[in-house]
């Protein structure tokens, strides 16, 4: 149980685990240059961690909820308040950015 780091399309034991955190939606914190995420965590931070601990940048790293019965993503976090870079709010206001996420998580998450 616990945060999985994913940079290859997740099995069905590791969405499994990783929805055991919060039961119906994962945290993800989602790197759109590297193009990988780490979900599962109770915080969309610790998901972050895990992501800066591997490498990751943390301006390319941003926090986004995935409920897999509604094949849908929500876009706020904490973690998304960046007004040097242009998102003074909880929710990601730029379209390519989220474009980006969507991209990483129905690759790595929604296919698995």
């Amino acid at each position: 149980m616990g945060i999985h780091y994913l940079d290859r399309t997740a099995s069905n034991k590791q969405l499994a685990d990783m929805l055991r955190t919060l039961g119906d939606y994962v945290k993800v914190a989602v790197d759109i240059d590297r193009r990988c995420l780490a979900g599962g965590g109770a915080m969309h931070a610790d998901c972050q961690r895990v992501l800066l601990d591997n490498g990751c940048q943390n301006e390319n790293v941003w926090g986004a909820d995935w409920i897999p019965d509604q094949n849908a993503l929500r876009f706020a976090s904490l973690i998304n308040v960046r007004p040097a870079q242009g998102n003074r709010s909880t929710e990601i206001q730029n379209p390519h950015t989220r474009a980006a996420i969507e991209s990483v998580v129905k690759e790595l998450l929604a296919s698995g």
